[in-house]
């Protein structure tokens, strides 16, 4: 048996919990998520608590166990207070903008970088070097924040590019003229 799958799942007052046949839809204060359960797991609600349960004891199965409760617990987080990822500009001349369901980015070529706002994603540019991306689902928070820092991966020679807050990189030595 799984050790994180085995610990039960606390809701937070205002957020729901249904059980469909394969799925779960959760609802809260900040939105609402279908989270999709792998085959062989049960899950149960009572008393303010998710169980997640194997269907039999196969070892099979058990790899599965802690990743279910996992994804509904981050579904339950999601919908009650929310995920963020926040991601630097650095560069001479770097910098983004919001218009409506878009950014633009100006990252050092010769044109400026459309990027479209997902559904369920919000996107807000402080000091135009300073971007945060909020939501409900953890997964979709991550993937467009990893695709916003893809644009320009930061240089390890000059540290210029987009970077997660507080990541740190690892200089590289330049070529010395010796």
């Amino acid at each position: 048996m799984s050790r994180i799958g085995k610990k039960p799942i606390q809701l937070p007052k205002g957020v729901t919990v249904a059980v469909a046949d394969k799925a779960v839809d959760v609802k809260g204060p900040k939105g609402q998520l279908r989270q999709y359960v792998p085959p062989g797991i049960t899950l149960s609600v009572k008393d303010g608590q998710v169980q997640a349960a194997l269907e039999r004891p196969e070892p099979e199965l058990r790899k599965f166990h802690g990743l279910a409760r996992t994804l509904v617990a981050n579904a339950v987080q999601g919908v009650s207070e929310g995920f963020k990822r926040e991601l630097d500009i650095v560069g001479v001349g770097y910098r983004a903008e919001v218009k409506g369901r878009q950014v633009t980015f100006a990252l050092g070529y010769s044109h400026p970088i459309v990027f479209d706002i997902p559904q369920g994603i919000d996107i807000a540019v402080e000091k135009q070097t300073h971007v945060t991306v909020t939501g409900v689902d953890k997964q979709l928070v991550g993937q467009v924040a990893a695709n916003i820092r893809g644009m320009r991966k930061p240089d390890p020679y000059k540290q210029k590019g987009v970077r997660y807050t507080g990541e740190v990189l690892k200089k590289k030595q330049g070529k010395t003229g010796a």
